[in-house]
C-alpha cells in the first residue's frame, strides 16, 4: 500500500472513530500533497510524499520553538501532538553508525576527497537517506568526514 493510500485509509478510520485531532492533521497533510501535485502537475510517489511529511514536521518544530519562546506551552503542545501524528508515516530514523556507513559508501562511489566535493556527495546521499535521517546531521557528518 502506498503512503497516500495509507493516509486515506487512516483518514477514513479517524472519521469513523471520531478522532478529530488525527483527522485534522491527516487532512492538512493530504491538502499539502494535493497542492504540490497540482502545482507541479505530477503524481507524487512515496519519496515525494515523505518530503512533504518532513516539511510538515520541520514547520511544527519551528512553531514549537517559537511558541516556547513566547511562553505559550498550550500552543506548543498542540504542535507536538500534530508532529507525532505526522511522524507515524515517516520511516524509522537511522542511527549515527548507519549514517556514517552510508556516507562511507557514497565517498567510495563518488571518489569525494575534500570539502569541495561536498555538494556532489550530498546529491548522492539525499535521495538515499530521505526520510530516514536528519539531513542537517548528515551534512555535519559529511563535513567531518571530508575534513578528516
Amino acid at each position: 500500500m502506498s503512503l497516500k493510500q495509507r493516509l486515506t485509509e487512516d483518514m477514513k478510520a479517524a472519521m469513523k472513530a471520531g478522532d478529530k485531532d488525527t483527522l485534522g492533521v491527516i487532512r492538512l497533510v493530504n491538502a499539502a500533497i494535493k497542492q504540490r501535485e497540482v502545482d507541479e502537475r505530477i503524481e507524487l510517489d512515496d519519496s515525494a510524499v515523505i518530503a512533504v511529511l518532513e516539511k510538515g514536521v520541520k514547520q511544527r518544530k519551528d512553531s514549537i520553538s517559537q511558541y516556547e519562546a513566547a511562553n505559550r506551552e498550550d500552543l506548543a503542545a498542540i504542535e507536538r501532538a500534530e508532529m507525532a501524528v505526522i511522524e507515524r508515516y515517516l520511516p524509522a530514523k537511522m542511527g549515527e553508525a548507519e549514517i556514517r556507513a552510508a556516507i562511507d559508501a557514497a565517498v567510495t562511489e563518488t571518489g569525494a576527497a575534500s570539502a569541495a566535493d561536498m555538494g556532489r556527495l550530498m546529491a548522492v546521499l539525499k535521495p538515499k537517506l530521505a526520510g530516514q535521517a536528519d539531513m542537517g546531521q548528515v551534512s555535519a557528518l559529511v563535513k567531518q568526514r571530508l575534513a578528516g
